[in-house]
């Protein structure tokens, strides 16, 4: 029976590997709600408690396929995680806004509710920090949620150390999501996964796949539809693709030697970083998930983490993980 794994001293028990919803709806192509509903079902079938979406995707409309997939019996099942915070114009699609005050807060909960059509959501992610709202004031609303029953437990998304502790010292902090695989290792550096460590805050990685490129799956751009946001992304633009190629198919070599998928071994690798640790890969199919799922069975040892290390250290992915406009919205 798989172990499962704790987020926070304070927080909820979940699988070691949750479901990102994102791309059932939003960013990654054309999508099938009615396919990603039984890939939901397929996955709470499978033991996986944490599901993963935010108001922004869609904007709106993964809230909603998230909430009727859970209709029906199934709500109870799962450790339900949402986001605030960011804020998209419907006249720019690609621009982003950031809104932490206390009045924004509450009225974004109650809107997530009727979108989800709950009573309560499990954890509630602020989705970036906003530089004009101290992090003191933004939390102390979302703690008020949690004492209003509309909350079970908070967190962060993509906040910085410093950040982090403060929040923290407000109301205990469950998880922070913050992106984190073989090509995105900032968290390593910056002090964020020791500040984690050593306030007993859960991590919560996203594309711990590197948004499928770590599968092999992706061999050129043209395998994205034509609205897919990875083909602008810098990661997957021009000379960084093939770079960037060229380091997963050495993963995709280990894989080979581990007799598992170059998925499983990513997502293996992150596993084996912490048991407070808990990645959440997206997918849409539930041949992918299982696929995933199947990384619980791959055990790395001291020399297979060496190997992984020799040909994929840290900073060896090619271009940054967002946009410029983006990337200032990380790590505040």
């Amino acid at each position: 029976m798989t172990a499962m794994r704790k987020l926070g001293r304070v927080g909820p028990e979940v699988f070691p590997l949750g479901l990102g919803c994102m791309g059932m709806s939003d960013f990654y192509g054309a999508h099938d709600d009615a396919e990603s509903i039984r890939t939901i079902h397929h996955a709470i079938d499978r033991g996986v408690n944490l599901l993963d979406t935010a108001d922004i995707y869609g904007p709106h409309t993964n809230e909603e396929l998230v909430g009727r997939a859970l209709a029906g019996g199934r709500r109870d099942k799962v450790v339900l995680a949402t986001k605030f915070g960011m804020v998209r114009d419907p006249a720019n699609p690609s621009a982003r806004g950031v809104n932490g005050r206390p009045e924004y807060v509450r009225a974004a909960c109650e809107a997530s509710l009727t979108r989800l059509g709950v009573d309560h959501i499990d954890l509630y992610y602020q989705h970036r920090v906003d530089p004009s709202v101290p992090i003191e004031e933004t939390v102390g609303a979302m703690a008020g949620l949690v004492q209003a029953g509309k909350v079970r437990w908070i967190g962060l998304s993509e906040a910085g150390a410093d950040t982090l502790a403060r929040a923290h010292a407000v109301h205990p902090v469950s998880a922070l999501q913050t992106e984190y695989s073989l090509w995105t290792r900032d968290v390593d550096e910056n002090g964020i996964l020791a500040t984690c460590a050593r306030l007993g805050i859960g991590f919560v990685p996203y594309s711990p796949l590197g948004r499928g490129f770590l599968t092999g799956a992706i061999r050129t751009p043209d395998d994205f539809d034509a609205d897919d946001y990875r083909r602008t992304n810098p990661r997957f633009t021009g000379e960084n693709f093939q770079r960037n190629l060229a380091l997963v198919d050495k993963v995709r070599d280990l894989a080979a030697t581990k007799r598992c998928t170059p998925a499983q071994l990513a997502l293996a690798w992150v596993l084996a970083r912490g048991e407070h640790i808990v990645p959440i890969p997206g997918t849409r199919r539930i041949a992918n998930l299982d696929d995933n799922l199947g990384a619980l069975e791959v055990r790395l040892g001291p020399q297979d983490l060496a190997d992984i290390d020799a040909v994929f250290p840290v900073g060896a992915a090619a271009g940054t993980r967002y946009a410029e406009a983006v990337m200032g919205l990380l790590s505040r």
